[in-house]
Formats: structure tokens, C-alpha cells, sequence
């Protein structure tokens, strides 16, 4: 049996595929020519990540699939309750990268107290002539520890965030309306744990309370925040969003910038990706990364192992 690994898999999850008697095709199919390969070459089952759309016409027109693998947590590029529909197994990876994305919204966090969003463009250029004047500009950071983030969506990811932002002494509180509480375990190097419990809160609380906000929800029809949230919030509150594009209203995000409410923004995702906007791209206060949350080589090899386990056991 084939298998299309289209945005890729790990070389573990492909090994253990192999293992289990799978031909697995790496090549990386162009969308408009997807239907023809997949029905040319009999897949039985057609991995993506966030690249590649599987819609209910291409399911239409490919009766040898029988199982989508999302290798990853969100499923918006995958229409999941069709596909149900004609018996197709839908599978993805939730926990896999949740540590992943959680590390670098940190990334963003640490570099956004800190300016080094900014500091990184201008030291290369101005570093040997403007040394002073730079070390003046940039030494009015701030510290985590202490203050509060708000965290919209608890499920793996957000959970994750929260357990960093725990473990570097800030205090969290969250939304999400399907998780009413929660317990969090942290585990240290030593093999002690520590647990911690907390509740859901009000939206508007979160919004009004929170020094920094990440988050961490599926694709949305409507802005998460949009104007009428930012106009709520701490004046120099920080955002990160490593979850969707289009959860904020990025023209309201600039000009929350721009008459200081928000303070800095790190952003791994975008309202018109993969063609970010020219004003968020130049922004001299956004922390810029191209949607990397889940690539790091470690939840890689998670995803690949778990598609392939789960995968395994639906098709053999």
C-alpha cells in the first residue's frame, strides 16, 4: 500500500511505515496536480501538514484514499467531517509538537522584554558606530517572573505555554470555554513533579489582567482580538500568536502598536500567509517568524512516530 507523504514525515516514521510493509512517496505534490497523482499512483493514505488542502472535491475524485494524516494539531486545511462521511480516517498528531510551539512563544516573549527583535536589526549595522546609544535604547527591559499571562485555548499547546510560563515564576490564567479546569504537572530534571491546578476564567478578565497574551485556537471566523479587545487591555500588554492567522485583526494589532497599548508582538503566523502584509513584515516592535512552531527536529520525529503508530493500526 502507498502512502503520500506530501509536506514531508520524519525518516523514523517512515522506517517503522516500512516496517509494517508501506511504500511511502516523499515527493512533494503540486495542489492542482494532486488528484491526478494520487489516483495514478492508488494512494491509500495522503499525509500533510499545513501546505497542502484537502477539500471535499479532491476527496470526491480519489477513491483510493482511506486514511488523512495531519502530521500536526489543527485540521483547517482538511475538510474532516466530509471526509468522515465517506469512511475515510482522519488522524492527526495533537501532542507531538505542543512543547515545540510552547518553547518558542517563550522566543518571542524573552526577545520581546527584552528588544532583541530589534536590537538583532540594528546592531549589525549600527553596532561599531552606535554602540552607547544603542546599550541607552535597549535598557529599559522588563522581567517574566512575576507578571501575568493570559493564555486563550487550553488544550496541549496552551497547556505547554502554561508550564514554561509556570516554571519561569509568572502567573497564569487562561480561557477556553471547554476546559473548566485543569492540572498541570511539571517535571524536572531530577524526576521531581510539582502540580498546580487552575480554573477557567472570564474572557474579558483575561483580556483586562493579562501583562502578556499567547495564543493557542484553532482557526476562527471572527478576530479573537480585534479593536474593541485591545482597547481593553494594560496599556504595554505583549502578544503572541503561534496558533492561526486571521485569530487577530492585524490592522487593529498596529495600531494598538502604534499608540502604545501593545508594546511588542511576536508572530509565527498571519492573516495573508504565505504573503505576510509589507506593514507587518517592516513593524519595528513585531518579533518575525515564517510559521515555524512545530519544526523543530525533536516533535518531527514525535509526529512521524505517532502518524506512523496510528496509521498502523487503522490500514494493517
Amino acid at each position: 500500500m502507498k502512502i503520500l507523504a506530501n509536506d514531508g514525515i520524519s525518516k523514523n516514521g517512515i522506517a517503522e511505515l516500512e516496517k509494517a510493509g508501506f511504500e511511502i512517496i516523499t515527493t512533494t505534490v503540486a495542489q492542482e496536480q494532486l488528484a491526478n497523482y494520487i489516483n495514478e499512483h492508488k494512494i491509500v493514505a495522503l499525509l500533510v501538514r499545513s501546505a497542502t488542502k484537502v477539500r471535499k472535491e479532491l476527496i470526491d475524485v480519489c477513491p483510493t484514499i482511506k486514511l488523512i494524516g495531519r502530521g500536526g494539531v489543527g485540521m483547517d486545511n482538511i475538510d474532516v467531517a466530509y471526509a468522515k462521511s465517506k469512511n475515510i480516517h482522519v488522524v492527526n498528531t495533537p501532542a507531538a509538537s505542543s512543547e515545540s510551539v510552547a518553547e518558542l512563544v517563550f522566543a518571542h516573549l524573552f526577545g520581546g522584554v527584552r528588544f532583541l527583535y530589534d536590537a538583532n536589526r540594528n546592531m549589525p549595522l549600527e553596532g561599531d558606530s552606535n554602540f552607547k546609544e544603542l546599550k541607552k535604547s535597549y535598557s529599559k527591559g522588563t522581567e517574566l517572573r512575576g507578571k501575568t499571562l493570559g493564555i486563550f485555548g487550553f488544550g496541549n499547546i496552551g497547556q505547554a505555554t502554561a508550564k514554561l510560563a509556570i516554571g519561569a515564576g509568572m502567573n497564569v490564567i487562561y480561557y477556553d470555554p471547554e476546559v473548566k479546569d485543569a492540572n498541570l504537572e511539571l517535571v524536572f530534571f531530577d524526576g521531581k513533579k510539582v502540580s498546580f491546578h487552575l480554573k477557567n476564567t472570564d474572557k474579558s478578565d483575561l483580556i483586562k489582567k493579562s501583562d502578556y497574551i499567547s495564543l493557542h485556537i484553532p482557526e476562527q471566523q471572527n478576530y479573537v482580538l480585534g479593536k474593541a479587545e485591545f482597547s481593553q487591555m494594560k496599556k504595554g500588554v505583549g502578544i503572541v500568536n503561534a496558533a492561526r492567522g486571521g485569530v487577530i485583526d492585524e490592522v487593529a494589532l498596529v495600531e494598538a502598536l502604534e499608540n502604545g497599548t501593545v508594546s511588542f508582538a511576536g508572530l509565527d503566523v498571519y492573516e495573508s500567509e504565505p504573503k505576510p502584509e509589507i506593514k507587518i513584515l517592516m513593524h519595528p516592535s513585531i518579533s518575525l517568524s515564517p510559521h515555524i512552531g512545530a519544526a523543530t527536529l525533536e516533535a518531527q520525529e514525535r509526529i512521524g512516530l505517532e502518524l506512523a503508530s496510528q496509521i498502523i493500526s487503522l490500514l494493517k
